[in-house]
C-alpha cells in the first residue's frame, strides 16, 4: 500500500512539474513572440531600404500578388523560391517599383534568401542577402563580392562568369564558389523575371 501511495505522489509531482514547465513555456513564447517578430519586420524594412537605397522617405508596402502557377513552376524547377513581394513607394507615396523575396535552395549550405529592388522601369537597382549559410573565406563571400555587382543593371537577366565579366548582364563568380554563386544568381534573376511578370511581360527599354 505504501508503495502504491508513493508511486501516485511522485506520479502527481512529475504532473505538476510538467503542468508548470508547460506554462512557462508558454508564457516564455508569448513574451518573446512580439520582440522576435518586430525584430523580424526591422530585417525586413532594412533589406527593403538597402535595393531602393537612393530613395529618399520610401516606403514599402506588401502586395499579395505572387507569381503565375506557371512560373512558380519554372522556378521551382531551379529551386527558386518566391517569397514576400513589395511595392516600393517614393517619398510621395508614388509606386516605383518592386522589392522580391527570392530564396534558392541550391546553396553550398543550403537555403540563400535574398531581397531584390527592381524599378517600374525594369533596372536592378540592389540586391541585399537575408540569409546565407555558405563556406567561410569562399561562399560566405556572397555579400562582399556578388552584392556590388547586381547595382544597377537594366538588364532581365543576369549570369556569371568565372573569366571576367565584359557585358552588363554578367557578373564575376566568387572564386572557389561556383554553386553559392549560381543560387545567388538564380535567386536574383527569378525576382527579375516576378517583377517583369507584375510589369506586364514589358522588356526594358
Amino acid at each position: 500500500m505504501d508503495e502504491k501511495k508513493t508511486m501516485i505522489r511522485e506520479a502527481l509531482i512529475l504532473f505538476v512539474i510538467t503542468l508548470i514547465s508547460g506554462v512557462l513555456l508558454g508564457f516564455v513564447h508569448e513574451l518573446t513572440k512580439e520582440p522576435i517578430h518586430w525584430q523580424e519586420e526591422m530585417a525586413i524594412q532594412n533589406a527593403c531600404k538597402a535595393v531602393f537605397s537612393d530613395l529618399q522617405d520610401a516606403s514599402f508596402l506588401q502586395i499579395q500578388e505572387q507569381p503565375s502557377p506557371e512560373l512558380a513552376e519554372r522556378l521551382s524547377g531551379q529551386g527558386v523560391t518566391i517569397g514576400k513581394i513589395y511595392r516600393a513607394m517614393d517619398g510621395e507615396g508614388i509606386p516605383v517599383g518592386y522589392v522580391v523575396e527570392a530564396a534558392s535552395s541550391e546553396g553550398y549550405g543550403g537555403n540563400i534568401v535574398l531581397y531584390a529592388g527592381i524599378t517600374d522601369e525594369g533596372v536592378l537597382k540592389d540586391v541585399s542577402i537575408l540569409s546565407i549559410s555558405e563556406t567561410p573565406g569562399l561562399g560566405m563571400r556572397a555579400e562582399e563580392v556578388l552584392v556590388p555587382q547586381f547595382h544597377d543593371k537594366a538588364v532581365k537577366t543576369v549570369k556569371y562568369v568565372k573569366t571576367g565579366a565584359s557585358e552588363d548582364n554578367e557578373i564575376d563568380a566568387i572564386s572557389g564558389a561556383t554553386i553559392t554563386t549560381k543560387a545567388v544568381t538564380a535567386a536574383v534573376n527569378g525576382a527579375l523575371e516576378v517583377a517583369l511578370e507584375l510589369r506586364g511581360g514589358e522588356d526594358n527599354e
